[in-house]
């Protein structure tokens, strides 16, 4: 209940700024990593291992790693060895298109594509602490490394598919992703400044959720503020608008593990 009300009062606050005359001839401005639009203590925070609640899910990404699982007993470890060098620079990759089954994978369908097929173990459930702490965990380990997915060939598809999303009205408010997060970012909604949109901290442990959360989970939230259908996390709509996000932050740093508002 306490969600819906949330979301409600974004709408609200939403639909009386949409209102706002020159919204349509605001330039877009360059895009910034969503750390710059931060309070100066949770950068410090962010910054600070020790302190970075996120390290939480980190940390028991980093056991499920070495634990084995499944019917084949097998752990992540035992194919890809220490993640802090096999791992390095994957999250900056993805989503990505897979060339076996030609679909695209987001970092957690790549997990669950190895744990069902490698470690013969059943696929574990989006926003549930196990997915987020391999996530987190293996997002991690390319830290500060700039973000490099593939846009051409079997991906072009997918990444119109999100543009096409981005651009797209939604809702009872009738809002698309880039009147907020181009025209408007840097600007202040209610108590937040409206970032540039960009995904390079997922998953993130944010206040308003009292836990690390998905990408795909913000994506919901956004849409229930617009009053928007949502659909399922891990749905084609989502993938394709994560991947078109990812090349909008070509050359950022990941962040993972973030903390957001």
């Amino acid at each position: 209940m306490k969600g819906w009300r949330t979301g409600l009062a974004i709408g609200l606050a939403l639909a009386v700024w949409r209102s706002s005359p020159g919204l349509a001839e605001e330039a877009s401005p360059s895009l910034h990593p969503a750390t710059e639009y931060l309070s100066t203590g949770m950068k410090a925070e962010q910054a600070d291992l020790a302190r970075n609640r996120g390290m939480l899910w980190v940390d028991q990404g980093a056991a499920l790693w070495r634990q084995a699982q499944g019917v084949a007993g097998k752990a992540c470890a035992d194919c890809h060895g220490e993640a802090e060098a096999s791992m390095r620079g994957v999250a900056a990759r993805y989503p990505a298109v897979d060339a076996t089954s030609n679909r695209l994978l987001n970092l957690e369908g790549r997990i669950n594509q190895c744990r069902t097929t490698r470690q013969q173990a059943q696929a574990l459930a989006y926003e549930s602490n196990e997915l987020l702490g391999l996530t987190a965990f293996i997002a991690y380990q390319s830290r500060g490394l700039p973000v490099n997915v593939a846009t051409g060939g079997p991906a072009q598809p997918y990444v119109e598919a999100g543009r096409k999303l981005w651009n797209e009205r939604q809702g009872q408010l009738n809002l698309a992703c880039a009147q907020c997060h181009e025209a408007k970012a840097g600007h202040k909604l209610r108590g937040d400044t409206i970032s540039s949109g960009v995904g390079t901290g997922y998953p993130v442990y944010r206040l308003e959720w009292q836990g690390m959360g998905s990408l795909h989970r913000r994506l919901r939230a956004c849409q229930l503020g617009v009053r928007a259908i949502q659909f399922d996390q891990g749905a084609p709509e989502y993938l394709a608008l994560e991947l078109y996000l990812a090349s909008r932050a070509a050359g950022l740093p990941i962040e993972t593990p973030a903390l957001r508002r």
